[in-house]
């Protein structure tokens, strides 16, 4: 994956990040995937790019700011990990004046719906707290285009299945991606129920194909 395969704007915050060296074997494999719009499972080991991939290929999908409703809704683990995320995307879009919102737990469900109705391309959030704000519809859902679920190994077996099928059953045309460090059952009755021909991207198959070339 080459810098100049990015928009001008993101080649240039990731370079300013400090960024510019090679992208992992997961980044590598990842990015142009996330970018061609297809449904993706990424399972790989922490430290291996999958939050890295999944960030500027969401970026580079968005480009810039448009109209006010999100077009990519981000699924956190936990509120911590919501806003390392949302710094991450901070980080990588300056340039492009894309615009986040990260919802929470225990956060105040009003001031959080009013800031996604201020405008917003990115909504991060807790599973519980995006269903709330879906749920009196305080995320306008007729232009999301992407729904991304990080850890997703630790939400599924956690009951949060249902309402990330509640939020596929609204969006019949996203993109779905899908992060994990491992693989588990739940995914299986995922891909049935929401998923379209996924490809799946796993660092072990990434590690046999290079071994196979050498």
């Amino acid at each position: 994956m080459k810098l100049n395969k990015l928009i001008p704007s993101l080649a240039a915050a990731i370079e300013k990040a400090g960024f510019d060296k090679e992208f992992t074997e997961i980044e590598n494999a990842a990015i142009p995937k996330i970018k061609s719009g297809a449904d993706l499972y990424i399972i790989a080991p922490e430290g291996s790019g999958k939050t890295t991939a999944m960030v500027i290929g969401i970026i580079q999908q968005l480009k810039d700011a448009f109209e006010e409703a999100p077009r990519a809704i981000v699924m956190a683990a936990t509120r911590d990990k919501a806003f390392e995320l949302e710094e991450l995307f901070k980080k990588f879009s300056r340039g492009t004046e894309l615009r986040m919102v990260t919802v929470f737990d225990k956060g105040k469900l009003q001031y959080q719906k009013d800031m996604i109705y201020e405008g917003v391309d990115v909504v991060i959030g807790t599973p519980r707290r995006l269903n709330e704000l879906i749920n009196i519809t305080g995320i306008p859902m007729t232009k999301v285009k992407i729904l991304a679920i990080d850890d997703a190994e630790t939400l599924f077996p956690n009951n949060y299945h249902p309402i990330v099928y509640r939020i596929a059953d609204g969006m019949p045309k996203v993109q779905f991606i899908v992060f994990a460090n491992v693989w588990t059952d739940k995914f299986d009755v995922l891909t049935e129920r929401v998923m379209k021909n996924p490809l799946i991207i796993e660092a072990d198959e990434i590690d046999d194909q290079e071994q196979e070339e050498n």
